[in-house]
This record gives C-alpha cells, structure tokens and sequence, in this order.
C-alpha cells in the first residue's frame, strides 16, 4: 500500500515537473518494494517510472528496469518493449488492454489513441507512436489536449515543443510563435 501510494505521488511529481519530489517518492517506493523481495514488483514499478519519461517525451533506457529484466514476467518483458518502441504484434497478448489496439491495430494511429480513457496510459501511448516513427499531426494534438487538460506541465511543454519545431520545419513562423508562448505560459516566467 505504501509503495502503490508513493508510485502514485511519484508519478503526478513527474508529470507536474518536480523532480525534486519524484526522486524522494520513488526512492520510498524502491526501499518498500526491496523489502519484499519481490523483483517482479519493483520491475512493474520502475517500468511505470520509464513510463512516465515515454509520456514527456524523455527517450532514455530504462535502466531501472533492465537491471532486474533477467528476472521479468514476459508480460514486462513486452511492456518494456513497448515502451522503447519495439514491441512486435505477439507482444499484444501479454499487454494491458489499454495498449493492445495501439500495438494490433493497422488503422490510422490517432483512432486508437482516441480510444484510450485514461490520460497517463494515452500520454504514454503517443509517446510510443512518436518513438516508432507513427505519430501523425493529430496523435500530436491528442497528446497536447491531454496534458493540458490534466495540468500536467512536463509532458504538455515536451509536446508543444515538439509540435513548434514541427511548424518552424513546415516554414509556419505565425504558429511556431503562437507555439513559443503557449510553453513560456507553461513553463512560466524564467528564474
């Protein structure tokens, strides 16, 4: 219970952009979760931690969880390889429901993201689609909706920087600017 609690203030400490509460969170949650002795649930947890990079758009290895990989369920197995954008279609079957369309699927990719109900699980799902080179305009969007709507300052000003590199690419300099201060109000004023 402990541990389940300090992933879930660990998580929001992430995405709202203190990483300063997140690391203290998640160093709680790795003693708990040591205490057990249970490496499948330290996996879980240190895939949720890589996650949340996937959904800010922070593409890094997972190194947290690699280091007790040898020791993985196939399910985390395939979630990790979900996460770095190389999951293939056998990989499905052992994935949460929520990213089983996104994996299967053959439709267009912002359909799929449509679909999912929970903002972290489609945060992370477009990070995915960006990472394995599908994300569309929309899948963008979808992702810049989410973040905002939740408040969730990390991943919103990674999107919204994404999608202003985007436009200045396109020669759109009126959008890229409108781009810029919408992350200056996101990310507030420089200190």
């Amino acid at each position: 219970m402990n541990a389940r609690g300090g992933a879930e203030r660990a998580t929001e400490a992430w995405l709202r952009g203190d990483s300063a509460i997140e690391a203290a969170e998640f160093a709680r949650v790795r003693r708990e979760l040591g205490s057990t002795g249970r490496a499948d649930l330290l996996a879980r947890a240190e895939l949720l931690r890589c996650a949340t990079r996937v959904a800010s758009l922070v593409f890094e290895p997972c190194t947290g969880f690699e280091a007790l990989a040898q020791d993985a369920a196939p399910a985390e197995l395939a979630y990790a390889r979900y996460l770095a954008g190389t999951a293939q279609p056998a990989d499905a079957a052992l994935l949460p429901e929520a990213q089983r369309a996104l994996l299967g699927g053959s439709g267009a990719p912002e359909a799929a993201l449509a679909g999912l109900q929970d903002p972290l699980s489609k945060l992370v799902a477009a990070g995915v689609l960006l990472r394995s080179d599908r994300a569309t305009p929309a899948v963008l969007q979808q992702a810049v909706d989410t973040a905002s709507a939740q408040g969730w300052r990390r991943p919103l000003a990674a999107w919204l920087t994404l999608q202003r590199q985007r436009a200045q690419a396109a020669g759109a300099t009126d959008e890229a600017a409108r781009l810029q201060r919408r992350i200056d109000l996101v990310l507030g004023p420089a200190r």
